[in-house]
């Protein structure tokens, strides 16, 4: 057999995955997670770096129905939504952490929150559904740690 590329070993892991393949302790652990990250999200909406991109991003406001962490006057399509509550989060820098160094939640939930918000009201997902995309990304990102020569002995390196 042929040695599986990385693209493959990413496809054959996700392809098939659905919501009866989390566990009662992987969704706890995830709620749990989302809620975390909310909460430093929601904090970090304070923040002058978020103001700014904030600010910046309105350019793109549109009727797509992609909110804003702690604004209601506009929305934003799911691109702009996600990154300017993803900077939100990652300004306080108190979002969760694992080893090799990154902030997993951080980058996965303001695109996962974004993009599922944008859906059709006839096509809205579900909570469950919502979690396995979370956690999909979870595992895509902890794959992409372990295939990247650069995440390796990132404390030693800093």
């Amino acid at each position: 057999f042929p040695l599986q590329t990385i693209t493959g070993n990413f496809a054959s892991v996700i392809h098939g995955l659905n919501a009866n393949h989390l566990t009662d302790q992987v969704i706890q652990r995830s709620k749990r997670m989302i809620l975390d990250t909310l909460g430093v999200g929601l904090l970090g909406t304070s923040t002058e770096v978020c103001h700014k991109v904030t600010q910046y991003s309105k350019i793109y406001s549109s009727d797509t129905s992609s909110t804003i962490w702690g604004h209601l006057d506009f929305q934003l399509p799911p691109l702009y939504a996600a990154f300017v509550n993803g900077v939100a989060v990652h300004s306080m820098d108190f979002d969760d952490t694992w080893h090799p160094a990154t902030h997993p939640s951080g980058a996965i939930l303001p695109a996962v929150i974004a993009l599922s918000e944008a859906f059709p009201q006839k096509k809205k997902i579900s909570g469950l559904d919502l979690l396995l995309a979370f956690n999909v990304g979870i595992e895509v990102q902890g794959r992409l740690l372990c295939f990247s020569s650069e995440a390796r002995n990132i404390p030693k390196r800093y």
